[in-house]
């Protein structure tokens, strides 16, 4: 994982990684999963194949949770208990959901939230409203009939949890 060019300025709050293979994407998972705590909400973006549930692959691995974490697409979420005294991963995938909250409240993300890290893909729009705190991971790849595995990353915090976070550790 390396810093991105000097061009593309991160805006404050939040940092700027560029990743060159899967390997690397779950190993920033891992060491991300080390800031992290219960009533946590981390927002994934990015197209289709961008890292995403590779990412939170290895926030799993690093939270000790159990199960292998695989794209919830179908069953919208699923949970990985701790195998340890961390919190549980909740992970969703919001990508057939066209609904916001309202659609999202069968989920009862509300009730795990405190108690849980929660990990949502294709978020925006529909769980912002769960919390004044969250992480948001935009992930950028090129796109089209490509075999390029880089991945323009940038992570921002949101909220008085995050107003003092240093992300910067994840860029190392």
């Amino acid at each position: 994982m390396e810093a991105p060019a000097p061009h593309s300025p991160a805006e404050p709050g939040s940092v700027q990684i560029v990743v060159t293979s899967p390997e690397q994407m779950r190993e920033l998972g891992r060491r991300l999963a080390k800031l992290l705590r219960a009533g946590d909400l981390v927002m994934l973006s990015g197209e289709l194949g961008a890292g995403k549930t590779t990412l939170t692959r290895g926030l799993g691995e690093g939270l000790g949770v159990r199960g292998a974490v695989t794209s919830p697409t179908f069953v919208i979420a699923r949970v990985h208990p701790s195998l340890g005294d961390g919190p549980p991963l909740v992970h969703v995938d919001a990508y057939r959901l066209s609904g916001g909250l309202d659609e999202m409240e069968d989920l009862d993300l509300d009730v795990s939230l405190p108690d849980s890290v929660v990990v949502v893909e294709w978020g925006e729009g529909k769980v912002e409203e769960l919390t004044e705190d969250r992480l948001q991971v935009v992930i950028h790849r090129a796109v089209g009939d490509t075999t390029d595995e880089v991945r323009q990353m940038t992570l921002t915090g949101v909220g008085e949890r995050w107003a003092t976070a240093d992300l910067s550790f994840l860029v190392a």
